[in-house]
């Protein structure tokens, strides 16, 4: 889908490109800027902010499961060292209670990636719309007539990465 969004984008830019470009007294008068919306997802400390407050959210989680998964291999290790000498019935019986920890644990990281995938999902969403917004904000001031974020090249002289990762970390 992103492959999609990004030959879409980069289409649609060469497009206008052309057309703008076909015109030269519409050139001249138009003006367009560039934003790098992977340097700012990366870079902004509104970005690193986000990140930092959801590794303290999970952390603990994280945590408790690293500390539940090295108790499992412990105990996978204790009992492929006693198994041999145990008894039928003891034997079976601690193989089906390993198994149940093993899907229990499984399940319990797999609730964890879900959820923090969410949340990540659901952050990152709440700073694009910020973005957006701030884009719109400083296109509107500037009076810019095209700001695309997808291309193949961006000329320093068009790049307002910096300007709208600057608003963004202003912004609150």
């Amino acid at each position: 889908m992103k492959t999609f969004m990004l030959a879409r984008n980069t289409l649609l830019s060469l497009v206008l490109g052309a057309a703008l470009i076909s015109s030269p007294a519409t050139a001249q008068d138009t003006k367009i800027g560039a934003v790098n919306v992977e340097k700012i997802l990366r870079e902004s400390n509104t970005a690193k902010s986000v990140s930092a407050k959801l590794e303290q959210e999970f952390s603990k989680r994280e945590r408790e499961l690293r500390s539940s998964a090295d108790t499992f291999r412990a105990a996978i290790e204790k009992f492929e060292k006693e198994g041999p000498t145990m008894a039928e019935g003891p034997r079976t019986a601690r193989q089906r209670q390993l198994s149940e920890q093993e899907r229990d644990l499984q399940r319990r990281q797999r609730d964890f990636q879900e959820e923090l995938n969410l949340r990540r999902n659901e952050a990152l969403q709440q700073v694009i719309e910020k973005l957006n917004r701030i884009v719109r904000q400083i296109a509107e001031s500037d009076k810019y007539d095209l700001i695309v974020s997808e291309a193949y090249y961006i000329n320093p002289r068009v790049d307002i990465t910096d300007k709208v990762m600057s608003a963004l970390d202003s912004a609150k």
